[in-house]
């Protein structure tokens, strides 16, 4: 059985969003089967089970579920992680310039650094901080 979901609609993407209440909610945004989506895949569902107390991870087919591609710009990047708390986007600032979303090919891909960044944002959002660095 999977630990990651995959979202079929955009309501389902706000459902998942919305009635988390104490657990960051990371989406990866991407097409799938591409390269850069396969790979972050592979991590996010090795990593699933380790975060899962304090972490819900998603997945969107951007080339299915359409309704927020223009909103956060989601075809500019093959691939993007995007975060959210109690309802509200968590904004992450690793250096790219863009806080918006995670480009993936700019994070380290390996299983412990992304745990690390995903337990980094949770702290920082559970402290109320709407931009986390990390």
């Amino acid at each position: 059985m999977t630990s990651v979901i995959k979202l079929r609609s955009g309501w389902h993407v706000d459902q998942a969003i919305v009635r988390e209440e104490e657990r960051i909610v990371c989406i990866r945004f991407g097409v799938d089967g591409e390269r850069e989506t396969l790979l972050i895949d592979s991590i996010l569902e090795k990593i699933s089970i380790s975060v899962s107390q304090w972490c819900a991870i998603y997945s969107v087919d951007i080339s299915k579920v359409v309704d927020f591609n223009d909103m956060y710009e989601l075809e500019v990047d093959e691939c993007v992680l995007m975060i959210f708390y109690r309802n509200r986007h968590v904004m992450v600032d690793i250096g790219s310039g863009d806080n918006n979303k995670i480009g993936v090919v700019k994070i380290e891909r390996s299983r412990d650094a992304l745990i690390e960044l995903l337990e980094k944002v949770y702290r920082g959002a559970r402290k109320g901080q709407g931009l986390v660095t990390v």
